[in-house]
């Protein structure tokens, strides 16, 4: 069983959905043709002008076309422990929106800082005064105010592309936007291989100057709430999620159980009460509940009362362009020195 708000989401992020989708086109279409006209005008201005620069600071983004789901924190966190690894001081800068990211940069780069303002070019200086050389700039592709030095964009394989902007489907640009990028990657969970070649060769065309790559976010290992290793779930299994894309996550799991999977989603970036945890119990009955990392990080206060849960992690797996980006990195550590 999946959530009919998940369909729905699913839907409008695919470019899916029938009549349904004919009928937001057509009454989404004014609002669509003027967000495409701002956007225009905002990224001509840009164009021309050009972002702020940080003195002694140089930037990273890491970014997309659409809202929310393609990847962004775990390549952001990716990105970072490479620039630590190249000896430079990095930091991440985000805009704060949601707190599970920013406990999971945390927890996958402890070392490394995380300055989060809804005015990210005022974070973005912070962190040079307090010592980074280089900072990745979370979900920045849009925020123009910014100069940046390498600029990344993420698309996702289960994403309709060319696809329909907004508030008709995800996107926030037009896919003519890829031309100011120097990287674009397309990543993917449940799409097949063909499917992220296929947007790869269309990213091409569109944008040739750009260093093209594939990621598979794949699923990697199971841990419980408290972060250890655990087995993997058997039988039925209740897959809980408040993220961008909680259908694809489920069909992860059903890839990997024999037993039926059903999803309880709720909004992105969801932080859950005492009434939520008593609507899972009560639905998972004798099942297994399934989480992502980034729900675990606000159901780990509830453990006690959940009982068995398991968080499904993922990694980053790269299927081509690795070299190019290592290389793209080193020019950029180069730059830095």
């Amino acid at each position: 069983m999946i959530f009919h708000d998940a369909r729905l989401l699913h839907h409008w992020r695919v470019g899916g959905g029938g009549i349904l989708r004919g009928a937001l086109t057509l009454l989404g279409y004014p609002i669509a043709s003027s967000y495409s006209a701002v956007m225009a005008l905002r990224n001509s201005h840009y164009d021309r002008v050009g972002g702020q620069k940080i003195p002694g600071v140089k930037v990273v983004s890491v970014g997309n076309l659409v809202v929310g789901g393609t990847g962004k924190t775990p390549f952001s966190a990716w990105v970072a422990k490479e620039l630590k690894v190249r000896d430079l001081s990095p930091a991440i800068v985000s805009r704060g929106y949601g707190r599970d990211e920013l406990i999971l940069h945390n927890k996958w780069n402890p070392d490394t800082p995380v300055v989060a303002d809804l005015d990210r070019l005022k974070a973005a200086s912070l962190a040079g005064l307090e010592g980074a050389d280089i900072v990745v700039l979370d979900d920045g592709f849009q925020h123009r105010r910014i100069a940046r030095d390498f600029d990344i964009v993420l698309l996702s394989a289960e994403d309709g592309f060319p696809g329909y902007l907004l508030p008709t489907g995800p996107y926030r640009e037009p896919v003519q936007s890829l031309r100011r990028a120097d990287a674009v990657l397309v990543t993917r969970r449940t799409a097949p291989c063909l499917v992220a070649e296929k947007v790869l060769a269309q990213v091409r065309g569109i944008a040739p100057e750009a260093l093209t790559a594939a990621i598979h976010l794949s699923p990697f290992a199971w841990q419980d709430l408290r972060g250890f290793p655990a087995t993997p779930p058997d039988g039925n299994i209740l897959a809980v999620a408040a993220v961008a894309r909680p259908i694809e996550f489920s069909q992860s799991i059903a890839n990997m159980v024999t037993g039926t999977v059903e999803l309880m989603s709720f909004p992105d970036h969801h932080d859950y009460r005492s009434d939520d945890i008593k609507k899972i119990c009560l639905a998972a009955r004798e099942r297994t509940i399934a989480v992502t990392e980034k729900d675990a990080v606000k159901l780990a206060q509830y453990d006690d009362i959940l009982g068995e849960v398991r968080v499904l992690v993922e990694r980053v797996r790269w299927e081509s362009g690795r070299q190019e980006m290592e290389r793209a990195l080193d020019e950029l550590v180069g730059a830095t020195a």
